[in-house]
């Protein structure tokens, strides 16, 4: 199988920690892309966010997307937000498999609790910053092939229920 993985989902459900466990499982190479662009700008995400906004954040992503999208064998995790931009889930589908991580909002609360580096978590009330994002993102999620929740799951559990849907997948 040559097709990308694409982890999407929410921040906090754990694609960073599952894509690279998956990555090297599969031998494959894991690419984050809030990662890849902190590496290609030279600045954090936050940076990123203070500096230049929203809209630029999203214009790198999207530039990032349209290059990994012609590569193959990848494991990528995107940003929460990588999907909200159809053209961006449109280049992921034609050459990869988007598997999608959930969590319910509980766990999501603690996971994301006393992260400082989320910079669309860090204005207004906490909890309802996670509920508004996670019901404006709701349908984008729904991209997915196969959905993975992570809440009561370790890293190692998530990544085997994820190899085996790529082998029953390849027995259809």
């Amino acid at each position: 199988m040559e097709q990308n993985l694409v982890l999407i989902g929410f921040m906090g459900t754990g694609k960073t920690v599952v894509g690279r466990r998956l990555a090297l499982r599969l031998g494959r190479r894991f690419i984050d892309t809030d990662a890849a662009i902190e590496e290609i700008t030279g600045l954090t995400v936050p940076r990123i966010f203070a500096r230049y906004g929203v809209v630029r954040f999203r214009a790198e992503e999207a530039l990032l997307v349209q290059k990994l999208a012609r590569e193959k064998n990848l494991v990528i995790a995107t940003g929460g937000g990588t999907v909200l931009n159809p053209e961006n889930v449109r280049l992921l589908q034609e050459r990869g498999i988007l598997i999608g991580l959930t969590a319910p909002v509980e766990i999501l609360y603690q996971r994301l609790r006393n992260k400082k580096n989320r910079p669309l978590l860090r204005r207004g009330n906490f909890e309802e910053k996670i509920n508004s994002l996670l019901a404006e993102r709701e349908g984008a999620y729904s991209m997915a092939e196969y959905t993975v929740n992570t809440g009561a799951l370790s890293p190692d559990q998530v990544v085997n229920r994820i190899i085996s849907y790529l082998k029953a997948r390849e027995q259809m």
